[in-house]
């Protein structure tokens, strides 16, 4: 999963041939979309966690920064721990709905503003083409010299610990490939008929780029952005796991696993547990990415 960011991702763009939609074609995704029994499992997967994480102050059955030293390190299935406690005595069901508010967060956020970022500077590069293209992409491939994780520590340790700077680092580890996806399939709508009948008749660029461009590139740069998702769970956990993320007393998974380390030999299951929903998660968000490029591909 590490070098994901890090690889060409152009090769993996949505459609294979990008073309002007319209609404009958969006619907038909959907259709397919619907047919697809695994990534609707996956959606279905995702919406709990997500409901869980917004509703997780009314429906957690403890108080999940409540500590007791007679209750610490409970095995599952104990009364009133139906999936244990933690090193301090913490209700574990507890602190993990509760933890999955910033855990998808810190998931999410980075790659939202990363496909915002992304997308504005691959469009800009890969319309106006020449030596502004030249300049921005090899920029861009500047930081494909670095692994995503060693990237993402290094600066992370550079700004310091913090939600903040783990998702300014975050992102700025995922606005390369997503800006490559941009510039990719922006390239290929510069030349088609639509585009090139707009410039002729004598439509401003930014006209063109709004009305013609845009509604085309959007979809394969979000999808692939949704393939970065689970990547960006796995490092924004990976960062907290390090204490450059989230800080004590937070619930938040990639943290959880960090101070439950040294429980891993009296109650290994216990401990387990946060890697499990980052595991659950991330391969969520895969398949659901996987299932919709397959449905907007054209060709299947």
């Amino acid at each position: 999963m590490a070098v994901a960011a890090s690889a060409d991702p152009s090769a993996r763009l949505v459609p294979a041939a990008v073309f002007e939609r319209s609404p009958g074609y969006w619907r038909s995704v959907a259709r397919r979309l619907s047919r697809d029994p695994t990534a609707m499992v996956a959606a279905a997967v995702v919406l709990v966690l997500i409901l869980m994480a917004l509703l997780a102050t009314w429906l957690v059955p403890a108080d999940p920064y409540a500590s007791s030293m007679f209750k610490r390190l409970k095995p599952i299935g104990t009364p009133g721990l139906p999936l244990g406690s933690d090193e301090l005595g913490r209700d574990m069901l507890s602190r993990l709905m509760i933890g999955a508010r910033l855990s998808l967060f810190m998931g999410i956020t980075p790659v939202i503003m990363a496909f915002i970022a992304g997308s504005a500077i691959g469009i800009l590069a890969g319309y106006a083409g020449g030596w502004v293209n030249t300049v921005i992409m090899r920029t861009i491939d500047v930081f494909y010299a670095f692994p995503s994780v060693l990237l993402a520590i290094a600066l992370s340790g550079a700004l310091g610990a913090g939600i903040g700077n783990a998702l300014l680092s975050l992102t700025v580890v995922f606005i390369p490939p997503i800006a490559r996806v941009a510039e990719a399939v922006t390239t290929q709508v510069r030349n088609r008929d639509f585009v090139e009948a707009a410039r002729a008749s004598g439509a401003r660029a930014f006209t063109i780029v709004r009305v013609h461009v845009l509604g085309n590139v959007l979809g394969p740069i979000f999808v692939y952005a949704t393939s970065l998702i689970s990547v960006s769970m796995i490092l924004a956990s990976g960062l907290s796991f390090l204490g450059l993320g989230v800080k004590p007393p937070e619930p938040e998974w990639g943290l959880m696993l960090n101070t439950l380390r040294t429980a891993i030999y009296t109650q290994p299951w216990v401990a387990a547990l946060p890697g499990m929903m980052i595991f659950i998660t991330s391969v969520s968000f895969n398949l659901l990415s996987d299932g919709l490029r397959s449905a907007m591909d054209v060709k299947s």
